[in-house]
């Protein structure tokens, strides 16, 4: 029997790439079972009916209650019988070959977590920017996370499937049977916005699971600030920093005195 997946989307005040993702999931060479839209608490919901009425979207709608917890209202309406399931950032565009290359791919059923070459895609330029957005998640020998590769042009470097300590929250495909554990919370409810996919990437491999970065798959991201913290906003900034205080509460590790200091820079200096 085929695999069946299904595809969540969280949007808060995303019309400007949300459409475009859609009809990213819509137009797979494997179909989808569901995609599920949650839609956490945006201004325009005209524009969310226009997107149930237009394409087959199941809506879930709620107030603004921060990307984990809207992510796992999606799961709550995943079907038990669903074998994968796909998060994917309202900003971020799928080739009609994704989910038929990730299912080949995981037939190596250590693969609890599966994500790929995350391309960077210009919004006013409307077209890619040559760039990387991320090749997996990593951390510097003092505690920092960072996107792999992040800016960089992509010249080939990061060609070889490797296992990560975490992977980019904007594109993650999961085997379902790994996310039966977590009992509906895929993602921390207490963390609002930032690290959510850096704490999950951290329970799943706990839990004896291999996420893997993949070149063979690929996808557009356009990250609204461009991977540039000065294009971040001073309340983002501080949201962020708190995140990573409370990322190595949960994950206890010589690593929080590094949370510490930055969250003191933000706060003080807003850095």
């Amino acid at each position: 029997m085929s695999p069946k997946v299904a595809a969540i989307v969280v949007s808060h005040n995303s019309e400007q790439t949300l459409e475009r993702c859609i009809q990213g999931l819509t137009t797979q060479d494997y179909p989808l079972e569901s995609i599920i839209l949650v839609d956490s608490g945006s201004s325009d919901q005209t524009f969310i009916a226009y997107l149930h009425e237009k394409y087959p979207v199941e809506i879930v709608l709620s107030e603004n209650v921060g990307f984990s917890r809207a992510n796992n209202l999606g799961y709550a309406k995943v079907q038990p019988d669903i074998d994968f399931v796909v998060f994917v950032n309202p900003d971020l565009f799928l080739p009609p070959c994704f989910v038929t290359d990730a299912l080949t791919i995981c037939d190596d059923t250590a693969i609890g977590i599966l994500s790929g070459k995350l391309l960077s895609y210009d919004l006013e330029q409307n077209k890619p920017s040559g760039r990387l957005d991320s090749t997996g998640i990593q951390r510097t020998w003092f505690g920092r996370w960072y996107d792999r590769g992040q800016g960089e042009y992509d010249h080939g470097k990061y060609e070889n499937p490797e296992s990560m300590p975490a992977l980019c929250g904007a594109l993650l495909f999961c085997r379902k049977k790994a996310l039966i554990p977590f009992n509906g919370l895929v993602f921390d409810p207490e963390f609002f916005l930032y690290k959510e996919d850096i704490e999950f990437s951290l329970r799943m491999r706990k839990s004896g699971w291999k996420l893997l970065y993949h070149p063979a798959l690929s996808a557009y991201h356009c990250r609204g600030w461009k991977g540039e913290r000065s294009k971040m906003s001073y309340e983002m900034r501080i949201l962020a920093a708190g995140s990573e205080l409370l990322l190595y509460k949960k994950h206890p590790s010589p690593y929080m005195a590094w949370a510490v200091f930055k969250y003191f820079l933000v706060k003080v200096f807003r850095l």
